[in-house]
């Protein structure tokens, strides 16, 4: 086959193919990373400031919430989806199937995930930064919001394109239970039917799509880090 004919069969059958996969992709890609970091960043901040010697100590809650976050965190994402599957089902209507189903199970995943990283990053803050604060008359919500979020800014930007891969790999095992994007296309299209061409465009696409997240992660890192000018 010539290059020609090898663009023409591409253009014709393969683009297509990609171009819904990769919107199948990020249909459950981002809205499974906003919900994590509506749900994760708030635990994050409680881990951080109810710990003893926090903020605010707490030490049951804070023991009883790390409990909660450590159980979620290590169940494998094939096994969450088959155990959510009467939740998911109860709220999109559907359990498999289809890239929506698959939202709820990514972001009951990556919670956890995110809220360990949101306590990493903001352990990283100075703590003379923060009894400075508290010694002013700070309030708790004053330090989250005006100390410990914007030290903490540049590895919280970081953790979101960490999060953000995570979750993308995540996706390619919905096909598993039919959710679709390129993780679907490149198996059950790709590798199963032996159509490797297929297979190693949407593999080579899943990879671009990795290197844009961690490029851009990198600069806007970068741009919000007070201590690089």
């Amino acid at each position: 086959m010539s290059f020609a004919e090898f663009w023409q069969h591409f253009a014709a059958d393969i683009w297509p193919q990609l171009v819904q996969a990769l919107g199948e992709t990020l249909y459950m890609t981002i809205p499974s990373v906003i919900l994590a970091y509506l749900v994760g960043l708030p635990l994050g901040v409680l881990l951080v400031i109810t710990r003893k010697g926090g903020v605010k100590p707490m030490p049951v809650f804070n023991m009883v919430l790390g409990a909660v976050i450590n159980f979620l965190r290590p169940i494998p994402f094939l096994i969450l989806l088959a155990l959510l599957a009467p939740a998911t089902r109860a709220l999109v209507g559907i359990a498999f199937g289809e890239p929506k189903a698959v939202i709820f199970p990514l972001f009951i995943s990556a919670f956890p995930y995110v809220a360990r990283m949101t306590e990493g990053s903001f352990n990283e803050v100075d703590g003379g930064v923060v009894e400075a604060a508290q010694s002013m008359g700070s309030t708790t919500m004053q330090i989250i919001a005006k100390v410990l979020i914007p030290e903490a800014m540049p590895s919280l930007v970081n953790g979101v394109a960490i999060c953000t891969v995570t979750i993308l790999g995540y996706t390619t095992m919905a096909s598993a239970v039919g959710g679709g994007g390129l993780g679907s296309l490149a198996i059950i299209y790709g590798l199963n039917l032996r159509r490797y061409d297929v297979m190693y465009s949407a593999s080579i696409l899943l990879v671009i799509l990795v290197q844009i997240i961690t490029v851009l992660g990198t600069f806007l890192t970068r741009k919000v880090d007070h201590r690089i000018r």
